[in-house]
């Protein structure tokens, strides 16, 4: 797939892992913010990577980052195509040193996204997609492949959970399907399982912030999947709150995954 500015977004995504992963390991210092989430030099790091990077691709085009300052974040309801970027989703894992974080930059414009990229830096892969030219993952040996969800046999099922949010919804609905096998991982990588076909459902019953879905929301769209709330409508953009409520990614739409779910 050839798209220019897909291919500069991507290597701005690498660049900012290359950032991050100069802390990794260390002994830097850790911040905690306001809701407890740590803040790190490798969050820093790559957010002055991607946002300076993103500026000079397009100078009147803004970013909206998890880590930019509150002026900024008030000024994004007047904004109708912008960059949404989480310059290190998964903080948690990267402390831990599991591996599994991300570099998410997303391009939303009407309330959707419409680019996406989704980087680890320690495997080296990258999910991308655009709207409308589908959805690929670029291999550590460069090798890369188109993605698709696949079709869910309901006798073996793969679900997808957070290490740290799973939540007792999800933990109920794991006792219930016995032949049902749980992925557990961090970050945004939960949402790619799902678009590359290696799980079928993904929910998540504990608000993120729309930072931590836009980019893989376009790969997971792209691969042929859906990212909705609990009542079947998709996930939007530049809401007036930027928390998004409770959320159901799948690739197979034949299956009823609120049912499945059970009642709260």
């Amino acid at each position: 797939m050839k798209n220019e500015l897909l291919e500069q977004v991507l290597e701005v995504a690498e660049a900012a892992g290359r950032a991050a992963m100069e802390h990794y390991g260390g002994d830097g210092l850790v911040e905690y913010k306001e809701d407890d989430s740590p803040l790190t030099l490798a969050d820093k790091a790559a957010h002055f990577v991607i946002v300076n990077a993103l500026q000079v691709l397009d100078p009147w085009l803004p970013v909206l980052s998890e880590e930019s300052p509150e002026e900024e974040i008030s000024e994004r309801k007047s904004w109708s195509d912008f960059w949404v970027v989480d310059p290190l989703d998964g903080s948690k894992e990267f402390i831990k040193q599991s591996g599994e974080f991300t570099v998410n930059i997303a391009r939303v414009r009407g309330g959707e996204s419409v680019l996406g990229v989704v980087h680890a830096p320690v495997t080296g892969e990258c999910y991308y997609a655009t709207r409308e030219g589908g959805a690929f993952v670029r291999r550590a040996d460069g090798g890369t492949e188109e993605i698709f969800v696949r079709q869910a046999d309901s006798s073996d099922l793969k679900i997808v959970a957070s290490k740290d949010h799973a939540g007792p919804r999800v933990e109920a609905l794991l006792e219930r399907l016995q032949g049902a096998e749980c992925v557990s991982m961090g970050s945004s990588l939960k949402f790619c399982l799902v678009a590359e076909g290696k799980a079928d459902f993904y929910p998540r019953l504990v608000p993120t912030m729309e930072w931590d879905t836009a980019a893989a929301q376009c790969v997971l769209e792209a691969a042929g999947g859906y990212l909705v709330d609990l009542d079947g409508r998709r996930l939007s953009y530049n809401k007036d709150d930027l928390r998004n409520p409770s959320v159901l990614a799948y690739g197979d739409d034949s299956i009823d995954w609120v049912a499945l779910l059970g009642e709260d």
